[in-house]
């Protein structure tokens, strides 16, 4: 099985990155590739630019990339109760590819984790709801509210109720696949 894994922000320290990699490296038996977005930076989206200049090539190798995953790994950080910018600006370039789904009707483990008491929630609702239109098919999704109370990077999710509610779905995900 080939996951590619993401944290939907293009920060260099993003806690989103950290879980979507913790998250695929649960898998034994997969072959992970962590993508950043940063390496995805593009002009912000507008028809006007399109027009003139067409879907820049680093959305075309975005989806490209989706297209060669069996699992989508996607942790969602959210920016005033939706996605950063970052996500949204190549979320909106690959929707230009004709004919394509954004997501390349791949099944996704959904998460988000934010350093508040919220742990994504808004923004995991909005790509909920927009999931079915998007070619993005939610297996699982899971929050981990203050990140930084309950992850440690050499452990991973250290609240035992989390880590149990992390692990029932990680293993539904995983017989997604038997």
């Amino acid at each position: 099985m080939r996951i590619i894994a993401f944290g939907a922000s293009n920060s260099k320290s993003s806690i989103n990155k950290i879980l979507a990699t913790y998250a695929a490296n649960q898998f034994s038996d997969a072959e992970v590739e962590v993508v950043d977005l940063n390496d995805y930076e593009m002009p912000i989206f507008s028809v006007d630019r399109e027009k003139h200049h067409g879907i820049p090539e680093l959305a075309l190798r975005f989806a490209a990339k989706i297209d060669t995953a069996d699992l989508l790994i996607i942790s969602l950080a959210e920016h005033n109760s939706s996605y950063t910018a970052a996500f949204k600006n190549i979320f909106d370039w690959i929707s230009r590819i004709k004919d394509r789904k954004h997501f390349g009707d791949k099944p996704v483990f959904l998460l988000a984790t934010a350093p508040g008491p919220g742990g994504g929630k808004h923004v995991l609702a909005t790509f909920e709801a927009r999931a079915p239109f998007s070619g993005a098919h939610i297996i699982q999704s899971f929050s981990l509210a203050k990140f930084n109370e309950n992850f440690e990077p050499k452990k991973g999710i250290v609240n035992a109720d989390k880590k149990t509610e992390f692990e029932e779905k990680l293993e539904l995900v995983k017989n997604f696949f038997r």
